[in-house]
């Protein structure tokens, strides 16, 4: 789905999903979607949302942007807001990831980029496994906060797992540098 052709009850649906997803990992991480705002830092372009009799069953958003590794921009799409139903665990990211690709190819962009936290090293990892995208460590993301903040630094820094894609480039294209700037808040 485009992002302006999901109605009001879509958003609601999706914040409820959310809480659920997100808020077993850390009362802090289902905060961010209250009321019925269905993301959590910058808004996603695209959305892929499965649907199954028990309502959303999993979901994963997109934003095309430049992100800054060492010192190249690099035009990518990223992919974030990646939830499955507890029930349904096990179809995840992976999943998630095979039904982005023609959209991701579609879109002509060269990379797919996206962050997780180490605790889901095992699951992105199998999917590795068959060469389609490529898990690495020890390189910092540095992000805006979605809202700034009298109480907090406008910048923070992270070093989750880094995820990358290639869509229209081989892996060797990526460059290289220990951080990567996002220049705007985290999807």
């Amino acid at each position: 789905f485009w992002e302006n052709e999901l109605q009001l009850s879509d958003h609601v649906e999706l914040c409820e999903f959310f809480r659920k997803t997100y808020g077993p990992t850390g009362e802090f991480n289902a905060k961010p979607f209250e009321g019925s705002r269905s993301w959590a830092g910058a808004r996603p372009e695209l959305r892929a949302i499965a649907y199954d009799s028990g309502g959303v069953a999993a979901h994963m958003g997109l934003l095309r942007r430049f992100v800054k590794v060492g010192e190249v921009d690099q035009l990518v799409a990223e992919l974030g807001l990646y939830g499955v139903r507890p029930d349904l665990e096990g179809l995840g990211i992976a999943h998630s990831i095979h039904v982005m690709l023609p959209v991701l190819q579609e879109l002509g962009v060269p990379f797919a980029f996206g962050t997780v936290r180490h605790a889901l090293r095992k699951h992105v990892e199998r999917f590795a496994r068959y060469g389609l995208l490529t898990v690495m460590s020890g390189v910092q993301v540095r992000f805006t906060l979605p809202e700034a903040r009298l109480d907090k630094p406008p910048i923070r820094i992270d070093d989750p797992l880094v995820i990358v894609l290639p869509v229209k480039r081989s892996i060797s294209d990526w460059p290289t540098g220990s951080i990567i700037d996002r220049n705007g808040p985290e999807l």
